[in-house]
């Protein structure tokens, strides 16, 4: 654990926030936790609760404890005495630049404060605060407590050294941090599934595929690789002994030529119902809890058998 990180504050507490102080418990940490919802201290400790038995099958940190999170109706008071801060509240620029404003006011100078923002300008959020040095994203991937994945960036005023801070801490804590190096809207991973989904609706749009057709396309073939490793890497394994550079020199030209082809729908309030009317067709009998179920134990035996195996972890 770094040693300098013990206290974290969790700002808004939905779906994402409250993974995230599920999470940060988990790992030995006090999380004091605020939302100006009502009834959200009711929902956070419910939500905490469900997460916990996954929690402990992944391993719980020495110390770790549903007692230590306490939660506090005034921002000012949950944000007092944290090392860190993680904010998770509307994806809207103005809200979350009047609220870093807020925070930055009230925490700690030391503290580093950090958005869980999907694809939010850093700059925009910080844009308010006294000390928007100390200002970075935090974007992790749904559910944060069983995703390793971070996004992890600043905005104009961001101080290296804040970033720096900030990736320190979500490896300690066991999460798998990248830098986003330049502000882009999305972020990096948030782009990439975009690409992915704007392709997805067109084949629909244009009848190639029904929305069941598309899950499987993904889930059963190339989703499967990638759950093991990134696409540059499964690119080079498909070019053999020549790996990567084989690949190019034989597929570039049609790679290119399907760039080329990619569609790009409009969002029309008909195919928002297609796709609503194709999803309740796959499901079928299943609710959505179940299947969230099972993604998650299934998700929890991937990341298990990955880290053991040493080399996709």
């Amino acid at each position: 654990m770094d040693s300098t990180v013990k206290r974290v504050a969790v700002v808004a507490t939905g779906v994402i926030g409250a993974s995230w102080a599920a999470y940060f418990l988990a790992r030995g940490l006090d999380v004091a936790a605020t939302d100006p919802s009502p009834g959200a201290e009711e929902r956070l400790r419910e939500a905490v609760a469900a997460h916990w038995p996954t929690l402990e099958r992944q391993g719980l940190a020495p110390g770790a404890s549903l007692a230590r999170l306490a939660f506090h109706a005034r921002l000012e008071d949950a944000v007092a005495n944290a090392d860190f801060v993680q904010e998770s509240g509307p994806e809207r620029a103005d809200f979350k630049a009047e609220l870093f404003s807020q925070i930055d006011a009230a925490a700690p100078a030391h503290a580093i404060l950090a958005s869980s923002s999907s694809g939010l300008s850093v700059t925009a959020m910080q844009a308010l605060c006294a000390t928007p040095g100390r200002v970075v994203l935090g974007h992790p991937f749904n559910p944060p407590h069983m995703i390793p994945l971070v996004e992890v960036g600043g905005g104009e005023q961001t101080a290296p050294e804040a970033i720096a801070r900030a990736m320190a801490f979500y490896t300690a804590i066991g999460k798998r941090p990248i830098q986003v190096r330049r502000e882009i809207k999305g972020h990096i991973a948030n782009r990439l599934q975009a690409a992915l989904w704007r392709e997805a609706f067109h084949l629909v749009n244009e009848g190639v595929a029904t929305v069941a057709d598309i899950d499987t396309a993904i889930a059963q073939g190339p989703g499967l690789r990638w759950a093991l490793m990134g696409p540059f890497m499964n690119l080079h394994l498909s070019g053999g002994a020549g790996g990567v550079a084989h690949v190019l020199a034989h597929l570039g030209g049609p790679i290119e030529s399907w760039w080329q082809d990619l569609g790009a729908p409009a969002m029309t309030d008909a195919l928002k119902q297609q796709v609503a009317q194709g999803v309740a067709e796959e499901l079928g009998q299943r609710t959505t809890e179940d299947l969230a179920r099972t993604r998650d134990a299934l998700l929890l035996d991937l990341l298990r058998a990955k880290q053991a195996s040493g080399h996709l972890d």
